[in-house]
């Protein structure tokens, strides 16, 4: 729970759910609430997303938890023990496909 006079920044995807009429009327109503939705196509930017991807398939998905205490504990679990033998995400693209997708993006 937040106060009430506590303002939320949420940082969504263009998926096209999150800008539905009725989703729309929603945060209207509800102004406290701040939308930021990353560029459109530019998945490939997101790491996080696909960190949390990873958090949710290796720790979230087939577990049980029947208070946010214990899922916050399962996420710091995994934290701990991921962050003892890091790897870097592989990126696929070459730096050339990357920097191409970015001026097409910004024209």
């Amino acid at each position: 729970q937040l106060p009430p006079d506590q303002q939320v920044h949420l940082v969504m995807d263009n998926y096209g759910t999150h800008k539905t009429p009725s989703v729309r009327r929603w945060f209207l109503r509800h102004p406290r609430y701040h939308l930021h939705f990353t560029p459109t196509s530019a998945s490939w930017l997101n790491q996080v997303e696909r960190f949390f991807a990873e958090i949710t398939r290796r720790r979230i998905r087939r577990g049980s938890f029947n208070h946010v205490r214990e899922l916050e504990q399962a996420i710091h679990h995994y934290l701990e023990h991921h962050n003892r033998n890091p790897k870097p995400f592989v990126w696929t693209a070459t730096a050339n496909v990357i920097l191409n997708k970015v001026r097409r993006f910004c024209e």
